[in-house]
């Protein structure tokens, strides 16, 4: 899908956004095709996303879609860049330190455990991460590389003006979490999430959907999480 076929339509939602730190995640009857093409995704997307410790305007844009079905949750992104870095690698390589991507973490209660990142390059590479602790009051940085999540997909498009990526989550997966607090959403779960793009372009700039009020650097505030509400 063209840019400019849904610019004004973002403009729209990010207005609105501004004022509310909730962001609806809207019910498909369908089954969604995970190919990286957006001409056929029917959601709203919500954007653009600005620097997250500050709130400020990034120098190039990203804007999200997010939808559920009975089985699964779907995210879109359209990421213009004029230099994308990286390339193809094996799963769960930390490309997060070298590579344009776009991330999605969520932890429904917010509270800082086991809760899960994950990853998608420019070139379909994806990591997925299971946070078991990342504050001292529960023994300090714990990460395992090890957790998957089965059923996964994602896949990314190079075009003229960036890239694309759709990922499909499976929920059946999610609610396996010990301790994590998933379960499979109806109509008004929330669960606090956000969504996020590392750019590793002319300047390296770190996106949020929704930007941090503490100022604080570092996407791993899940106190600071957007509210992702699941509505039909």
């Amino acid at each position: 899908m063209k840019f400019y076929l849904f610019l004004f339509s973002i403009i729209v939602v990010s207005v609105n956004r501004i004022y509310s730190q909730t962001i609806p995640v809207y019910k498909v009857n369908e089954e969604i095709t995970v190919d990286g093409d957006l001409s056929d995704w029917k959601n709203t997307f919500l954007g653009p996303f600005v620097i997250h410790n500050s709130g400020e305007k990034a120098a190039q844009n990203t804007f999200v879609s997010l939808s559920w079905n009975e089985e699964n949750l779907y995210i879109a992104y359209n990421c213009t860049d004029s230099k994308i870095i990286g390339k193809a690698q094996k799963k769960d390589s930390q490309i997060f330190y070298t590579d344009d991507l776009v991330e999605i973490f969520i932890d429904p209660d917010g509270d800082g455990q086991n809760y899960i990142e994950i990853g998608v390059n420019a070139f379909s590479t994806n990591y997925d991460l299971l946070l078991k602790c990342i504050s001292p009051d529960c023994g300090g940085w714990k990460t395992s590389m090890q957790f998957d999540i089965k059923g996964m997909e994602s896949v990314s498009k190079i075009n003229s003006e960036g890239y694309t990526v759709e990922i499909k989550i499976p929920f059946s997966n999610l609610e396996k979490i010990k301790n994590g607090n998933f379960s499979k959403p109806i109509n008004g779960t929330k669960w606090k999430a956000n969504t996020f793009r590392i750019d590793y372009g002319n300047t390296i700039e770190y996106l949020a959907l929704q930007p941090y009020k503490s100022l604080k650097f570092g996407f791993h505030q899940p106190q600071e999480f957007a509210v992702f509400e699941f509505v039909e």
